[in-house]
């Protein structure tokens, strides 16, 4: 069974900076990809952030310049970090995760339950 479990969220000022993680098992980490979701309240949800299991990273053009997404293979763990934060950023931050479990061979997507951040001023 495919886990994902982010954590890190909170309530942060405006201005402030954030650093999520994203806890993987059950999943070929270092040959996965993955992806940073967030939804706003009122939104869809919709893509912040991915990085390929060879390290290239795509980041959405509304975050560029305050967004930065990373990976640990050791750790199976997947980071965003957001600064400059404002209400904006206020939404649900989601790690997604597309590739094999490890007793499988089908590649799958796979969504953890989220984390909530609340920017305040």
């Amino acid at each position: 069974q495919v886990q994902l479990v982010e954590s890190g969220g909170g309530l942060v000022q405006t201005g402030g900076s954030l650093r999520l993680s994203c806890v993987a098992s059950g999943i070929l980490f270092s040959g996965s990809g993955f992806a940073w979701y967030r939804q706003q309240p009122g939104s869809q949800r919709s893509f912040v952030a991915g990085i390929n299991y060879d390290g290239y990273r795509s980041v959405d053009d509304s975050m560029k310049g305050r967004a930065t997404i990373s990976r640990d293979n050791a750790r199976k763990t997947v980071y965003l970090q957001i600064d400059s934060l404002n209400a904006e950023d206020t939404a649900v931050y989601y790690c997604k995760a597309r590739g094999r479990r490890s007793d499988a061979d089908a590649v799958d997507e796979y969504w953890g339950q989220g984390t909530q951040v609340v920017v305040s001023s």
